[in-house]
């Protein structure tokens, strides 16, 4: 179903005021912004809303004001309904009769009678010559004008309703089919973009569900309507014995179970050991000859010790030793054997599709006796969807995975932004890229800044992007206008912009400042390499957004480092950092305090975040352990979890003759969904999302997302939209896009 986009122009132009004022205060155009709000207040059109106007025009008729009736009527007369077709003109004249002939009803009810004949007098020049106001001169001269006949109409409640009703009707009609200027038919359309888009990717949605329900129901049916093997279109040459044996044979073979595979391999690797046998006798047909061994070899097979004992069922023994004949088979009994096989053939895989996969027996257990039964049948005949690390039951469907690659070189930062519709990824080249997905994925705007070492998105509004230099610079750019909007100097003596954090409410934002590594010898080239390189003096700045000026410093206890990863809580109350000596300090931010500290990480911290309830913070440090903090008591641990190098860093991509890149972590390495019931973490072949658990040492890896050549180095996970959207960022500039939707439990 469509979804309709109604806006009046009321809530349009109201929308636009607000706009228009926000940028006048962004600008700090005060004089104007005051100018403006003084002729919105003495604003006659009451901002195109028909009920301020119906308003304004019974103020006019209970206060007696019939000059200020008259200019307020011309004036809409004037600007509004001297621009409608000649056809309109009719109704707007009977509404101009009805809304005088309402003031004199309301002056002769009230036993204003000097006010009817003040009407009279003043507008007799206009009124004598028009025909509906022959008979109303009489009108203040009556003394019971509400029940004379010609008048008591007027009089009632019902026509004054109608009368006020139908204005406010005609005006609104007016106002949504008038012609508008430009910028309204703007903000009309991106809120009609945006409902389109929402719309899509509902459908969007219900496609990837579908075709996924699709593609299941192929599976089932390729299962049940599967090609028959060889020996089973060639059934015109089997005997009986050999025709019973189909369904177990086919059964056992298309197992892909150990413990089946170890039962066919041991009659395999005896069946080969079989000594050879004379030719048949005279009398004895090939079928018996032949199955007369492979009974033997069957029933006196041993399996060598340390593996599993097959254990043949009741079923299987007497199918074994069911007698052959040496009859002939005419074609007719021929011909109702398959008819029976195909029969009982159908039966058995629709018991096994309705039937939930059990866990196969581990090659480590004791020897254990089998039965191949027909529930073993149905364990052994579905298809294993385990795979190493990943379990069977996935929490997420993935609906679509595109790939972003205008980089050439390791990315550094991939972030979208708050309302997400943009990405902003940042490679080591310095090269900046603002790039949308949605509704197609295609490059917005495009900065080089070789210097470039960090980037965050503004909160309000979203389009603005703050991007932190080597050099000392932070850079306030617009996305939409492609500018920079401000660019201030931080600190000479600190000129890394290590990391940027802007705080929810848009007002402010905190910049991380390092002084030039030990290891570097140009600031205004990025880092990439080598341990320990931000163990080196550090600043921690609040600036205000609007203003661009530097509120205060923080304290750095117990010394000043450079702070490597910063975190806003969802109102902004409290700031999150991970520092080069391994420090986490959690800051109050109503009176800019270090409320606590505590030593989290042998090494530098990487990467914080703040969990979903915001009662404990995660991190990953140098020391390849993600540990979950309790907030509310200093150092203590909820949980902790030793990750592989690849998730943690440094992050290594080796290549031909000896080539070898090495680059520390500088984005986000863990990202969580909407609700924090599961993390998006680094690989060295693409992301992977894990169950997160609030006890135990362990994760468990739901799914793998993959699509990469080179190692992960930074990851983001967008919830603004219906689906979530996984972006996995690696060294050799490539950028999964993966689109999730969960999966209801």
């Amino acid at each position: 179903m469509t979804k309709e986009v109604v806006l009046s122009m009321a809530s349009t132009v109201e929308r636009l005021d607000e706009l228009v004022r926000e940028y006048l205060t962004y600008r700090g155009f005060t004089s104007t912004l005051k100018y403006l709000d003084t002729e919105i207040k003495a604003d006659k059109e009451k901002g195109f809303r028909a009920d301020k106007i119906v308003d304004q025009l019974q103020h006019f008729i209970h206060t007696y004001d019939l000059a200020g009736l008259r200019d307020y009527w011309g004036y809409l007369d004037r600007r509004l309904f001297s621009r409608l077709e000649d056809v309109y003109r009719p109704t707007v004249n009977k509404l101009k009769i009805s809304l005088f002939r309402y003031y004199l009803v309301h002056a002769v009810q009230t036993g204003r009678q000097d006010k009817s004949q003040d009407f009279f007098q003043k507008q007799a020049s206009e009124l004598q010559n028009q025909i509906e106001w022959k008979d109303w001169f009489v009108l203040p001269f009556l003394p019971a004008a509400d029940q004379n006949p010609a008048f008591a109409t007027y009089f009632s409640r019902q026509w004054a309703d109608t009368f006020l009703v139908s204005l406010h009707n005609f005006l609104s009609v007016l106002f949504q089919y008038m012609p508008v200027p430009v910028l309204l038919n703007f903000d009309y359309e991106c809120q009609k973009t945006a409902a389109l888009q929402e719309e899509n990717e509902i459908l969007r949605q219900r496609l990837f569900a579908l075709q996924v329900d699709h593609s299941q129901v192929k599976k089932d049916e390729e299962i049940i309507h599967h090609k028959l093997p060889h020996y089973v279109q060639n059934m015109d040459r089997l005997g009986d014995a050999e025709l019973d044996l189909i369904p177990t044979q086919r059964s056992t073979s298309s197992s892909s179970q150990p413990r089946v595979n170890s039962f066919l391999s041991t009659l395999l690797t005896q069946s080969k050991k079989a000594p050879q046998k004379p030719p048949p006798l005279s009398g004895t047909s090939p079928t018996q000859s032949s199955s007369q061994p492979f009974k033997k070899e069957l029933g006196s097979s041993q399996i060598p010790k340390g593996k599993e004992t097959a254990v043949v069922t009741k079923d299987v023994k007497n199918l074994l030793s069911s007698p052959v004949t040496n009859e002939p088979v005419s074609g007719q009994q021929r011909q109702k054997r398959l008819q029976e096989h195909g029969k009982e053939r159908k039966e058995l895989f629709a018991k096994n599709t309705e039937k939930k996969t059990e866990a196969a027996v581990p090659e480590s257990e004791p020897s254990r006796e089998i039965s191949i039964d027909q529930t073993d049948f149905e364990k052994t005949s579905k298809p294993s969807v385990e795979k190493e690390g990943v379990k069977s039951e996935q929490p997420f469907i993935v609906l679509s995975q595109e790939e972003y690659g205008e980089h050439h070189s390791s990315i550094m930062h991939c972030r979208v932004d708050c309302s997400g519709r943009r990405i902003a990824s940042l490679d080591v080249d310095g090269v900046i890229k603002i790039w949308s997905f949605n509704p197609i994925m295609q490059t917005k705007a495009t900065v080089m800044s070789k210097s470039a070492l960090s980037l965050e998105w503004a909160a309000k509004p979203d389009r603005l992007l703050l991007l932190g230099s080597g050099v000392g610079t932070v850079r306030l750019y617009d996305t939409e206008a492609k500018k920079n909007i401000y660019e201030i100097s931080i600190d000479e003596s600190h000129p890394r912009i290590l990391s940027l954090a802007c705080s929810p409410s848009g007002t402010s934002f905190v910049c991380s400042s390092a002084a030039p590594s030990l290891n570097c010898k140009s600031t205004a080239m990025p880092d990439i390499g080598g341990k320990g390189m931000n163990q080196v003096p550090g600043k921690l700045l609040l600036w205000d957004t609007k203003a661009m000026k530097q509120q205060l410093q923080f304290s750095l206890e117990p010394s000043p480092i450079a702070v490597n990863c910063l975190a806003f809580n969802h109102n902004g109350n409290l700031l999150v950092t991970g520092a080069a000596d391994g420090v986490i300090r959690l800051f109050e931010m109503q009176h800019y305090e270090c409320a606590m500290s505590w030593q989290a990480h042998e090494g530098e911290v990487y990467s914080v975040e703040f969990s979903c309830d915001e009662n404990t913070v995660y991190s990953i440090g140098e020391d390849g352990r993600f540990i979950q903090w309790n907030i509310h008591k200093s150092g203590e641990k909820v949980s902790e979890y030793v990750m592989t190098p690849d998730t943690t860093g440094p992050f290594v991509l080796s290549g031909f003759s000896g080539y070898k890149q090495v680059q520390v972590p500088r984005g986000r390495l863990f990202a969580f969904d909407s609700e924090g019931n599961y993390m998006l973490t680094c690989s060295s072949t693409g992301g992977v999302i894990h169950k997160v658990r609030s006890n135990g040492n362990t994760l468990e890896s739901c799914l793998s997302l993959g699509g990469h050549r080179a190692p992960v180095v930074t990851v983001d996970w967008c919830t603004a939209m219906d689906c979530g959207t996984c972006l996995t960022a690696s060294m050799d500039g490539k950028i999964r896009l993966t689109t999730l939707l969960a999966q209801k439990s």
